[in-house]
């Protein structure tokens, strides 16, 4: 198992169409078992710390046939692909029929063999987990079905989205409390003890062939939220929590095995304390989309021991994508906030290129795109950057700003620092559409004594200051609308 390295840039792929791509491209059927070379080569460049390979599960043809006729899903289908048929459905990969690789990838075999190509690239792998439902064809419906929540025959007529007759039972939809059921999978009792048991087993075994799993909507089996969500209907309420019985028997077998969550609601700490090693900062993302940089900064105040285990992301397969939420500039800025901060990073397949169109997980192919080079560009030198050691094992620190009596413009601007040895980083950002000037302090850095150079990682630009000037009133940065800077600061001994 590869050990996923402290603050670590995810690169999430949409394995059936990144397959399908490929395939397209070579003229050949390209599996995850004989990806070209150049490909994992490619994957290796962008400096990232692990691929998640979202959507490899054996996928049902029962959802197929209920989001077929769908209209709501239908909808979806045809505003993201505007000549989508029948035959693009693939199914969700939520809607997971085994925890087998679909042999259309190459079958758990050729898993292996992409998991020994990243490995050799020093990329660690991550798959899906989803505990909370599971396909209507799963063998557990037929050969366990008290795993799953069960209604009757008024619970159906009262509510026929959430209750359906399967065989001799009537299952419950998988569910969210908050929105309508999902009519193509069927509701795990996540109260049922042997149904945690087998949990446990499927995910020792997913274990074995990944270094870490993204564990769909974790936050819907916790205890007090299973109860709100299913009521009596779930049974008695275990002493133990769902997530502290699997991760804590899985990283007893496999201690560097890493969980992480999919969470809304702001429970992210209540996951933490759970066990998870990352949660979704859905927060941030909100706020960097539709809040100022006041309730950024804000944010950022958490303890460092919370701000670790977060994952920060400006998209991701649920999101749209970021080059539709944020225009050029702001999505730059967005990106550069969320790829200096503690924690984990997530970037999604396409981001990088500006892909716009938001495809529905069901579907096995997406339209054409012009990639726009400007920000491929961008990201390149973003992802490289922020490969420096200083980022994934310096101390980091949010850092004050302060403006003048006749200008308070200071508060656009957000800024902190990665210290690691004897290496200082500064990140300063002026996230708004007006240009932002301030003093930016830099708490637990001694510069007195030294000149300093500072380099800015984008542009290459070098400026000299006297770090005891630094020490007294700040580091003046005047900013243009969503501009930034990414310094590197050397002391030179003043003679």
């Amino acid at each position: 198992m590869k050990a996923l390295a402290t603050n670590p840039v995810i690169y999430e792929i949409n394995t059936l169409v990144w397959l399908g791509e490929l395939s397209r491209e070579s003229g050949a059927t390209i599996t995850l078992a004989n990806v070209p070379l150049a490909i994992w080569d490619e994957l290796a460049f962008l400096k990232v710390q692990a691929v998640w390979f979202m959507g490899v599960w054996e996928r049902s043809p029962v959802c197929v046939t209920i989001s077929n006729a769908d209209p709501g899903n239908l909808s979806d289908f045809k505003r993201a692909l505007s000549d989508f048929s029948l035959t693009d459905n693939n199914g969700s990969p939520y809607c997971v029929k085994n925890y087998s690789v679909d042999r259309n990838f190459g079958g758990n075999a050729g898993l292996a063999i992409a998991r020994e190509k990243l490995s050799e690239r020093n990329i660690a792998l991550i798959l899906d987990f989803v505990p909370n439902h599971l396909a209507f064809d799963h063998p557990w419906v037929t050969s366990n079905p008290d795993f799953f929540i069960h209604g009757t025959e008024d619970d159906m007529a009262r509510d026929p989205a959430t209750f359906k007759n399967f065989g001799k039972n009537i299952f419950a939809c998988g569910k969210d409390p908050y929105y309508p059921a999902w009519e193509d999978v069927v509701q795990v009792n996540a109260f049922n003890p042997l149904l945690r048991l087998e949990a446990l087993r499927a995910v020792k075994e997913i274990a074995g062939m990944c270094d870490g799993v993204r564990c769909d909507m974790a936050m819907l089996m916790l205890n007090n939220v299973f109860t709100h969500t299913w009521g009596a209907l779930a049974g008695e309420v275990p002493a133990e929590e769902y997530w502290k019985v699997i991760i804590g028997e899985v990283k007893k077998e496999f201690p560097d095995f890493k969980f992480i969550a999919e969470v809304y609601w702001d429970m992210e700490f209540i996951l933490q304390q759970n066990g998870f090693d990352y949660c979704y900062d859905k927060r941030l993302y909100d706020r960097l989309k539709g809040e100022d940089a006041d309730a950024i900064r804000h944010h950022l105040m958490s303890a460092f021991s919370y701000q670790s285990k977060l994952v920060r992301f400006i998209e991701n397969h649920d999101e749209d994508r970021a080059s539709s939420v944020f225009y050029n500039a702001k999505e730059k800025a967005a990106a550069l906030i969320s790829m200096t901060l503690p924690g984990a990073k997530l970037l999604h397949e396409g981001q990088l290129d500006g892909r716009s169109v938001k495809l529905p997980v069901f579907l096995r192919r997406r339209p054409d795109e012009n990639p726009d080079a400007d920000l491929r560009k961008f990201y390149e030198n973003l992802l490289e950057i922020t490969s420096m050691a200083e980022l994934h094992m310096g101390e980091w620190s949010l850092c004050p700003v302060s403006g003048w009596d006749d200008n308070q413009s200071c508060r656009h601007i957000l800024a902190w620092s990665w210290k690691f040895e004897q290496n200082v980083c500064l990140i300063a950002v002026n996230y708004c559409p007006r240009p932002s000037q301030g003093f930016v302090y830099l708490p637990g850095v001694d510069f007195s004594g030294h000149s300093l150079r500072l380099v800015d990682q984008f542009t290459q630009a070098h400026y000299i200051r006297i770090g005891d000037e630094l020490a007294g009133s700040g580091l003046y940065v005047g900013l243009e609308p969503w501009g930034f800077h990414f310094f590197k600061i050397y002391k030179m001994i003043i003679q």
